[in-house]
């Protein structure tokens, strides 16, 4: 294996860490978590989610909801691979707006 691997090339950039607040009036629940994770899916990169030390996959549905992240609470998503500054920028939008469900 050569310093240009696509492996190598693919772990090469740091880990992305960012809090976002959940402000929708429901909290992380089934279909603002299938919003999560559908727009997760599409980007190049590995997207893990936390709250209160648990760590779950963020293309996880059931890993999201069990997080039990409500109104207040705030998640801890990391992101990492080629287009990780994309996916958390864009999560972070998602997150932002309420997951689309609240004018």
């Amino acid at each position: 294996m050569n310093a240009l691997s696509p492996e190598k090339d693919h772990i090469a950039k740091d880990p992305i860490t960012r809090d976002f607040p959940i402000i929708n009036q429901r909290g992380l629940h089934a279909r603002a978590s299938a919003k999560f994770v559908q727009l997760a899916s599409g980007f190049d990169a590995a997207v893990h989610v936390e709250k209160d030390g648990v760590k779950v996959g963020g293309t996880s549905i059931m890993g999201l909801m069990m997080l039990a992240a409500s109104p207040g609470y705030s998640i801890r998503v990391t992101a990492s691979g080629p287009e990780a500054l994309q996916v958390i920028d864009a999560l972070e939008q998602l997150v932002a707006s309420r997951f689309g469900e609240e004018s």
